[in-house]
């Protein structure tokens, strides 16, 4: 059963999940945690930066960073992250920010999820706020976990 999305207002940018599971890092692999997305059935691994200090089972707010391959406009579909279980390798959703100095554009893709420019072709001022777009995402997606306001949890 999908839980309702909190629905006190936070920075678009910021990502507002549940902790599903945390993991130290290991000699080959670095800390990582799994959290889950309002209304979704996303479940994410991502790279943890940092402390996480939420307990498993509690919400989390924080930025979700990614390395995009290549972006390109898409004229149909919807958001999406693939696959949903795991590490993200693709996402596809609308623009909701740029920023043309960290050459990033946050895209919501069910939960929204910068994305560094890599491609030297492209740069953040080339795109617009409201554009659908889709990009291979490079391994690694990290998440920095914000500390909520006390109306933000």
């Amino acid at each position: 059963m999908l839980k309702p999305a909190p629905t006190t207002r936070i920075d678009p940018t910021l990502a507002r999940g549940t902790l599903l599971a945390r993991s130290p890092a290991t000699n080959d692999r670095p800390p990582s945690v799994t959290l889950a997305f309002p209304n979704t059935h996303y479940e994410m691994t991502l790279t943890a930066v940092g402390d996480v200090k939420a307990d498993v089972g509690k919400r989390i707010i924080g930025i979700i960073r990614a390395e995009a391959q290549r972006v390109d406009l898409v004229k149909t579909g919807g958001r999406f992250v693939e696959p949903v279980y795991g590490m993200p390798r693709r996402v596809q959703g609308s623009i909701i920010a740029a920023d043309n100095t960290a050459n990033t554009i946050t895209l919501h893709a069910g939960m929204p999820v910068v994305c560094k420019l890599t491609d030297p072709r492209q740069r953040a001022v080339a795109f617009e706020p409201g554009q659908l777009v889709c990009c291979e995402i490079a391994p690694g997606a990290t998440f920095t976990q914000k500390a909520p306001a006390r109306d933000e949890a």
